[in-house]
């Protein structure tokens, strides 16, 4: 989707830098997956001591390994 934009030339400049992305189009698009990603963990983090889990975490975690 275009969009027209004002965007802070310094900002971008310094995202540039840093960014695997090589376009503006790039960082912004990385920018706003990671904006989106960080706002649902804090989304999760309300719900920290509000559920009750049952279950035995030692089992669960060997399970994963090949012994």
């Amino acid at each position: 989707m275009r969009t027209t934009l004002n965007l802070d030339d310094k900002a971008i400049e310094s995202a540039l830098k840093v960014s695997p992305g090589k376009t503006k189009t790039a960082v912004i698009n990385e920018a706003l997956r990671d904006y989106a990603r960080r706002r649902g963990l804090r989304g999760l983090l309300k719900l920290q001591g509000k559920l009750h889990w049952e279950g035995d975490l030692d089992s669960l975690r060997k399970r994963g390994r090949s012994q």
